[in-house]
């Protein structure tokens, strides 16, 4: 009695050059897509799941002065010029404190200070809104405020709970 083999003849041979280079080609994509995907992933805020983000998000510029709106992966975030300027919604709501506070067209941004001072970065958060909003910006400190006014048209139709006040009109609050 003859015993065969059961498995086909094309795989008792050793793979060609021309599948292992196919094979590499395969890896070498997979790996490039990852990387690229990787490349496009926003960090979300704590809060990016309230319903509120998906409707700034869709009020949001495709174009903002000097780059346009990048493909970004996460909840409640955009992107433009490679991650030049990233924009999250539910960020975490600030309490009052002194940092400085610049009003864009009726929206109160305020600026970290210290992220600034140490990194160079221009990260900006929504005073008075819910939910919050976080801006930051690797660029020119001059060209931040004409971003925020591009912006302002997505997070104004948030109701402002509070507002941003001077040194002087301190006294009258406490």
């Amino acid at each position: 009695m003859r015993i065969t083999n059961p498995l086909p003849v094309a795989l008792h041979r050793r793979p060609s050059a021309r599948a292992w280079i196919w094979l590499t080609v395969a890896v070498v994509a997979v790996a490039g897509a990852l990387f690229y995907v990787d490349g496009h992933r926003v960090s979300a805020a704590p809060h990016a799941g309230d319903p509120k983000c998906g409707k700034v998000l869709s009020r949001l510029p495709d174009d903002i002065p000097g780059a346009s709106r990048d493909w970004a992966l996460g909840d409640g975030v955009a992107s433009w010029g490679g991650q030049k300027a990233v924009f999250r919604c539910g960020a975490e709501e600030l309490q009052p404190n002194i940092n400085l506070c610049v009003t864009a067209d009726g929206v109160d941004w305020v600026l970290d200070e210290g992220r600034l001072k140490s990194d160079g970065v221009s990260v900006l958060r929504t005073y008075g809104r819910s939910p919050a909003v976080e801006f930051t910006y690797h660029g020119s400190r001059e060209e931040v405020g004409g971003l925020l006014t591009e912006l302002n048209p997505a997070v104004q139709w948030l109701p402002q709970e509070r507002k941003c006040i001077g040194l002087d009109e301190a006294d009258n609050v406490l």
